[in-house]
């Protein structure tokens, strides 16, 4: 187990103490934090991370002390300032990965997100998905959760429909080349960004071949709101709140998204894509 996972546990062992020491079930606690009871088991059992936000409405629905209340606090941060390794974190569940960030998307108003080599894990679709959750468990040795986290995933991109938020996604055409699965897995999926891209609250670039870029596309980024910027490389997943980062990868991504093609500009890229995926026989 690593050290991330066990100060996982720890913290899940001390919301659960603190509800039952305040005499209320799950589900109790969930319908006054107004969340889903499932929230409540997930943080208690170590399968998604708790945040400051969430130790600090349960420690007031269970009335914690201050004291107890600040430790709870001083942990959450601690987990969110982690750099641990893709493959420690992988071990712990593809599917509490994505929890972890379900619930982070809750929270987000403006997603801005830049992909050099891969469909957003919003934008995909659930065959796409497991092929690409079957190649993260081979990579780093992650638990075999593979149905629960497509299943997770899926559920991720109900909050596309929501009207209140905006989307922002480019990638380079060259990502929409690499073959993370069969052709007819890669035909389904840029079906998907075809619907997707004409939804009014989604804004889907693409950088066609050919275009100068304004920087080397080295690694994946998502900013949410303008509060954080997370940055995945092989090995790190790195949270970013200073503001000069933020700053920095704002400035980035609207560099990538003036060279990128929008609209139906962008489904033309699209479709000559799908053209080739269809010139390939179905294996």
């Amino acid at each position: 187990m690593t050290s991330f996972q066990q100060a996982r546990i720890d913290l899940g062992g001390q919301l659960r103490q603190l509800r039952e020491a305040a005499h209320l079930s799950g589900k109790d606690l969930a319908e006054r934090l107004r969340w889903q009871p499932s929230k409540v088991s997930r943080l208690e059992n170590a399968r998604q991370t708790p945040t400051e936000d969430d130790v600090v409405v349960w420690a007031q629905a269970v009335s914690a002390a201050p004291d107890t209340t600040d430790e709870l606090i001083r942990q959450a941060l601690a987990l969110a300032e982690r750099h641990d390794s893709w493959k420690q974190r992988h071990r712990s569940g593809l599917a509490a990965l994505q929890e972890d960030m379900r619930d982070l998307e809750a929270k987000t108003k403006l997603f801005r997100a830049f992909e050099p080599g891969i469909v957003m894990g919003l934008l995909q679709t659930p065959e796409y998905a497991r092929h690409v959750f079957r190649k993260v468990k081979r990579l780093y040795s992650a638990a075999d959760q593979i149905d629960a986290a497509v299943r997770v995933r899926m559920q991720r991109q109900e909050i596309l429909y929501d009207r209140s938020r905006t989307f922002r996604f480019v990638l380079p055409e060259s990502a929409l080349h690499i073959m993370l699965a069969p052709a007819d897995v890669m035909r389904g999926q840029l079906d998907r960004l075809l619907a997707v891209s004409t939804l009014p609250n989604v804004e889907f670039g693409v950088i066609p071949f050919g275009t100068e870029l304004p920087s080397a596309p080295i690694n994946s980024f998502w900013i949410y709101n303008d509060a954080m910027v997370g940055v995945a490389t092989m090995t790190k997943d790195l949270v970013l709140r200073d503001p000069d980062d933020i700053a920095f990868y704002v400035n980035a991504f609207d560099a990538y998204a003036r060279v990128a093609e929008f609209d139906e500009g962008g489904r033309e890229v699209l479709i000559r894509i799908l053209h080739a995926y269809r010139k390939q026989g179905p294996h």
